[in-house]
């Protein structure tokens, strides 16, 4: 919500800071709320240049934000802490009591986001805010990921200025790694080292990202743009120069540090091995899933979810005449499939995305019968480009605020094997729509704070993707297509897997191995991916949690509702209130619901 563990980077549209129309017109404790808000959005944009780019604030007062990098020093890790603190000391002081509505529901997400993160900065001084990942650098943590994909995806070049700020932003870059490295040197005084194979990826794929000028995206991404948009200007030498001069330097210190560290890393994947790692997990678990649940209970929750889907999922394979074997085997069996395979060349892999192009365009169709409020943003799927295909995964980006810019859903076709078409659709829903695409895009237009238009927790955006792969089934969508409803179970057995893995790791002190194993044997996915997975587990605890916890909750406070107004439910009026009320802690959630059912009930 506040900090950058919850904020979406959303992209693109310039927007006046004053608020909504109901906000001008509030009065008392709400306008008093209102104003709060307003203020701390206003903050957050001051630490974090990367998100004014992204909602395209970076204009008129703000356009010095477009030249700039955030810090990542101890010395904003202090700031950040001070400021969290001293922002939920300001939101204690409006009058809770005296809100309803909207309003209320604001308060509380803000409130829950801003004490969930003071709690975890106090108990711990290591690894980001909040307790959220323990590792600065990870092979899937640190600025030497994220830049250039926000440079190359989020930072627009249209004119001469944009492109001398990617100029001074790719200095900035250079910064950025060295502060990181500080921290990093930091937290290892106090025992905080990544798992092995975590430092292990972080150097492979740094690897990669240490090009020549001539080949590193990071250059040819400005020069391309710039001259797409006749941008006149040497911008590929100003690049190559800042690059070679600033960013490998910079890098190459970054990879000695790792490289340092790997002699004192230990192979044991959990966060137990920490200093107060069992607090520190059941801290993270708490902020990531949003709920009350112990890792003990989210343990047996997802052993119970997959006898479940397991049990389901046996009786479709007979269906296609997969008998034998476990689950897990038969799913591993099916992915060996010739005819779901596409042509692993350029020619399969675009036809693939044609076609997913085209299944997004029926489900848009059924949209109205379910849905009242539907996106105004259009939804492209486009190919994760050749050069960060290695390491990047499937997901979705934000399209602009303005609706000018699309949302983008980012298929990982580094080979087709990992994507035959029966697990395909179910993908679809869930990053496009009526996944995150919707969701997100319908939080964006309705009548929110900035600060809550711009913010998210993981537990409700992931559970509501969950929550849309079976709602696609509900709108028959698997109907008559065995073959993609054992895709829809499939991806519902990773979740659930995710939860007995996760707190497998980090709760009850597995090893990566049996991690491994656990989850393969679960959803049938190959070693190689499996682990993957296991090792993304490990550097965020709690995250994998989220999506399963999220989806239980949705559907739990449907039944509620559905059974509270008999045949005055709505499931379009349900969605709506669900949605428009954007993102938030599932123990909101349950408020929002509630209030849902008490104004139709009448």
């Amino acid at each position: 919500m506040l900090n950058r563990r919850h904020v979406l980077l959303t992209a693109g549209a310039t927007l006046a800071l004053a608020g909504s129309a109901a906000a001008k017109a509030a009065t008392g404790a709400e306008a008093q709320l209102n104003t709060v808000l307003d203020g701390f959005f206003t903050e957050i944009l001051d630490l974090n240049p990367e998100l004014s780019t992204s909602l395209g604030l970076d204009v008129g007062a703000r356009a010095a934000d477009k030249s700039k990098l955030g810090h990542a020093s101890l010395a904003n890790l202090a700031r950040n802490k001070a400021l969290n603190t001293a922002q939920l000391a300001r939101l204690r002081g409006v009058n809770r009591k005296a809100l309803t509505g909207m309003a209320a529901v604001n308060y509380d997400c803000v409130l829950y986001d801003l004490e969930t993160t003071e709690r975890g900065n106090k108990a711990f001084a290591y690894g980001h805010e909040g307790a959220g990942s323990p590792y600065i650098i990870s092979q899937i943590n640190g600025s030497w990921g994220d830049v250039p994909d926000f440079l190359d995806s989020q930072h627009t070049i249209a004119t001469k200025a944009d492109c001398e700020a990617y100029i001074a932003r790719l200095d900035a870059f250079a910064r950025v790694m060295d502060e990181e490295c500080e921290r990093v040197r930091h937290d290892a005084g106090l025992g905080v080292i990544p798992p092995d194979f975590a430092i292990a990826g972080a150097l492979k794929q740094m690897k990669v990202l240490h090009a020549p000028a001539d080949q590193s995206t990071l250059v040819s991404s400005l020069a391309e743009r710039a001259k797409a948009k006749g941008v006149a200007g040497d911008w590929a030498g100003q690049a190559a120069s800042v690059y070679t001069g600033k960013v490998l330097p910079a890098l190459e210190r970054q990879m000695a540090l790792m490289e340092s560290l790997q002699p004192k890393a230990a192979h044991d994947a959990g966060v137990w091995r920490l200093p107060d790692g069992e607090a520190y997990y059941a801290q993270a678990l708490q902020g990531r899933t949003t709920s009350t649940l112990s890792p003990a209970e989210v343990h047996k929750l997802g052993l119970d979810i997959t006898a479940e889907l397991s049990a389901r999922a046996d009786g479709l394979f007979k269906k296609i005449g997969l008998s034998r074997g476990t689950v897990g085997a038969r799913y591993a069996e099916l992915y060996k499939d010739p005819k779901y395979l596409y042509p692993d060349n350029d020619a399969g892999k675009a036809k693939e995305v044609a076609d997913l192009n085209q299944l997004v365009q029926r489900m848009q169709a059924r949209l109205p019968t379910y849905f009242g409020a539907l996106p105004k943003t259009p939804l492209e799927i486009r190919r994760i480009p050749v050069a960060t295909e290695q390491g990047a995964s499937t997901h979705y980006t934000n399209g602009s605020l303005d609706g000018t810019r699309p949302g983008i859903y980012w298929l990982n076709l580094r080979t087709t094997a990992e994507a035959p078409f029966w697990d395909m659709p179910t993908t679809t829903f869930h990053e496009g729509i009526p996944g995150h695409h919707l969701q997100i895009t319908l939080q964006q237009d309705a009548d929110l704070p900035m600060i809550r238009k711009a913010g998210g927790f993981g537990a409700y955006i992931e559970g509501w993707a969950l929550y849309s792969e079976q709602l696609a089934d509900e709108m028959g969508f698997y109907k008559d297509e065995p073959a993609w409803e054992l895709g829809y179970i499939h991806d519902a057995l990773l979740r659930s897997g995710r939860l007995v893995t996760d707190t497998g790791l980090h709760a009850l002190r597995w090893s990566r191995e049996k991690a491994v194993a656990t989850l393969s044997g679960i959803e049938g996915d190959s070693a190689d991916y499996a682990g993957q997975e296991i090792e993304r587990y490990a550097v965020n605890p709690g995250q994998a949690c989220s999506y399963m916890v999220g989806k239980v909750t949705i559907l739990r406070l449907r039944a509620k509702a559905r059974a509270a107004l008999g045949p005055k439910f709505d499931i379009r009026q349900f969605h709506d209130a669900v949605l428009l009320a954007g993102s938030m802690p599932l123990t909101v959630l349950e408020n929002v619901v509630d209030n849902y059912i008490a104004a139709h009930k009448a």
